[in-house]
Parts: structure tokens; sequence; C-alpha cells
């Protein structure tokens, strides 16, 4: 049997993880001493009252091997004998590296094969969508993995930023830091490019920086047919009028809207708004 199993910062419209059975280890954010699990110990709704009611955005920390090894040691006793662990990019976290770790304590209770999406969000949730489609159709654990990689290979992900607060605050943001400095009065698009993050285009408003998302986006689809994905802190509104959007632009087969995961929120800040896309045949 082959489990799947993710990190909390996979984005797919709630409920859906647990209604395929896909497990979630959480990231761990810290408020000053405080220490929470995201999703479990501290749900979005908190996240946001809890960063409004003490002015600051929390640290976070990927998941431990132990948290690993746990979630592998159940799926094992649950019957799996493979587990494909799909996670967030290794260039910015630690995820992979724990998960890496905890795969080869477990190695002779469950064969885990673990997968950098050097990508987030809704990367991931369109991977983890992809992966159980073909396990229903009786795919074997290589073929998921080589479409995995496919996917990968094609991403396009780009993000507008209506707040530079965040992302001077936290500290993995990395290589943007000093790119970002000089942008106090501009509205940042930012790419994730192999698993990295770099300041695309930089414009005057939130209307040219929406439409220059869609621009950029549209030119990595290149005319194919492609699923998307908008994300977005705390701004709905903003998101149904970025898919309609992006809709009129691109043929989009499969598309939907989520909530950007709280632990990329701190990075991104509110109001953020992402595109999320790869073509269905590449």
């Amino acid at each position: 049997m082959i489990r799947i199993v993710t990190d909390s910062t996979c984005d797919l419209p709630e409920g859906q993880l647990a209604q395929w059975g896909v497990q979630v280890v959480p990231i761990h954010l810290f408020f000053g001493a405080e220490e929470f699990q995201e999703g479990v110990t501290l749900s979005y709704e908190e996240f946001y009252r809890k960063v409004d009611a003490l002015g600051i955005v929390p640290k976070t920390s990927q998941p431990s091997p132990g948290d690993f090894v746990e979630v592998y040691r159940r799926l094992a006793a649950e019957g799996a004998t493979t587990i494909l662990s799909l996670h967030v990019t290794g260039k910015l976290s630690g995820t992979v590296q724990s998960a890496e770790m905890a795969a080869g304590l477990v190695k002779d209770q469950v064969d885990v094969r673990v997968f950098d999406s050097r990508a987030g969000s809704a990367a991931l949730g369109f991977m983890v969508q992809e992966a159980m489609e073909l396990l229903a159709q009786g795919a074997q654990v290589d073929q998921v993995l080589a479409r995995w990689e496919t996917i990968r290979a094609h991403l396009g992900i780009y993000f507008y930023l209506d707040t530079l607060r965040y992302a001077r605050m936290s500290g993995r943001v990395g290589a943007l830091q000093s790119s970002l400095a000089s942008l106090l009065h501009i509205k940042p698009l930012i790419a994730l490019d192999d698993g990295l993050l770099a300041v695309a285009e930089r414009v005057r408003s939130r209307k040219a920086a929406l439409n220059r998302l869609v621009a950029m986006a549209t030119e990595r689809a290149a005319g194919r047919p492609v699923n998307l994905a908008v994300i977005h802190a705390e701004d709905l509104a903003g998101a149904e009028s970025l898919l309609a959007q992006a809709q009129a632009a691109m043929a989009c087969r499969q598309t939907m809207i989520c909530p950007l995961a709280s632990s990329l929120v701190i990075h991104f800040g509110v109001g953020v708004l992402g595109i999320v896309l790869y073509p269905v045949d590449p």
C-alpha cells in the first residue's frame, strides 16, 4: 500500500487532504516562547488573531526528524509498504532534510521516498492531487515520482506582495532582503524559480502588479492548457477577481482558490496574491 505525506505548507481547499487520507506534518510556529503546530494547535483564524493582538509575526521551524518518524511508523503499522513524502523547497526550508533523516531511521520498517518539490503552497496541492489520481488508476511509485518531476520542471509561481513588512521581518526570505530594502514604495512581484525566491519585477500600483502577474503567468503557459491556482492571504475578493482575469487570459483546465498557509504568510504578508500554474501536458 502506498501512502502520501506532506507538510503544512501544502495548500488545497479546506478538508481535501483529510478526505484523501494524506498525512500532514506541521511546521512549528513560535510566538516568543510559545510554540504551536500549524493547523494542529494553531488554526488559520487563530494565527491572524494572534498576529493582530501581539503585533508580531512568529518565527518558523521545520518539523523535526522525530515528527516524521512518528508519522512514518504509524503509517507502516497501518499497512503502508511505501510512503511518498512530498515537501516544501529544500532551498528555503530544512523540512526535506528532516524527512530524509527520518526516512533513514525507519528504512527497516517502510520504504520512504522523499521528494523536494522545490516549491510550496498550491504547487504541493496539485502534486498531491495528481498523485491521488494516478494511484487510483493503479500507478506505481515510480510513475508518481516521474509525474512529480515533470510538474516540478514546468511550474510557474508568482506572488504579488501588498506589504513588505512581513518580508523584512522574516528571517527566511534570504536573498530577497537586500533587494527589498530599496522597494519601500514599490509593489514587488516575486517569482519562485527552482526553489529560490527572486524579485521578478517592480511596479507602482496594485492594478499594474496584478496585470503583470497574469501576464507573467500567461507567458509561462505559452498557449498550453494549464492547471492553475490562485492563493491569497485574507483577500478572497482579490483572489476571485485575479482568477477570473487569469481564466480570461489562459486555457485553464482545473482551477482552485486557496488561502496561503500561515507559515508562508509569515514571509509574504497579509494581502499577498499569487498564481501557481503548470501545463497539463508539457
